[in-house]
């Protein structure tokens, strides 16, 4: 009979998660294989053997946290209103940055670049956005390049995410914040048609 193995996926998940708050809560230099095995209750040994070595761990937290992201705007609900759409990404990915604090803070703080004019891949969380921007393009809802309105969108959600994050806004105040803003930033790029209709409906008595 052989020896029991000892890095398993309960090991790798104490691993990753702990790696996650350090990444999340302290410089990345203190981020030594010896501090998160001993965080994680492991062996330096099941750092290299789950994931070759420091980087390797880091990669699977930013891995996790592109995955998770990518699910939830995925998972977005899809409607013939292609404003609404839009909304809807921008309540998701709020959502999970909520839900997932420390995963945003690895994501948006140095472990992942967001590049609007790099290649986008398949899992990539801006795809959603960049094809509810497209489909809003297409029914000339929008006006502009998909590029740009996909990063001033997010600079939008970014900026209201963090700032809530870090409890700068109490809830009431996040969430008038986040109406009024993802509205302002969407009805910046509509047409002149759209805008004029928007506008005319948010003064009606």
């Amino acid at each position: 009979m052989g020896r029991p193995r000892t890095n398993d996926e309960a090991v790798k998940e104490r691993l990753v998660v702990c790696a996650t708050e350090m990444l999340a809560t302290r410089p990345r230099e203190l981020l030594t294989v010896r501090a998160v095995a001993a965080a994680a209750e492991a062996s330096t040994t099941a750092v290299y053997s789950l994931f070759g070595g420091k980087d390797g761990l880091i990669g699977a937290v930013r891995d996790r946290a592109v995955a998770g992201l990518f699910q939830d705007l995925s998972a977005a609900q899809t409607s013939a209103d292609p404003l609404a759409d839009l909304y809807a990404l921008a309540v998701a990915y709020r959502h999970w940055g909520r839900g997932h604090s420390h995963l945003y803070t690895v994501l948006f703080g140095g472990v992942q670049s967001f590049d609007p004019s790099g290649e986008v891949g398949a899992s990539d969380p801006i795809v959603p956005l960049l094809a509810a921007i497209d489909r809003a393009l297409a029914a000339s809802v929008l006006v502009g390049e998909a590029t740009s309105i996909a990063l001033s969108i997010w600079a939008t959600l970014h900026g209201l995410v963090t700032l809530e994050l870090a409890g700068a806004l109490d809830a009431a105040t996040a969430e008038a914040a986040f109406r009024s803003a993802i509205h302002a930033t969407l009805r910046g790029w509509t047409t002149p048609a759209v805008f004029s209709s928007l506008r005319q409906a948010e003064l009606a008595p």
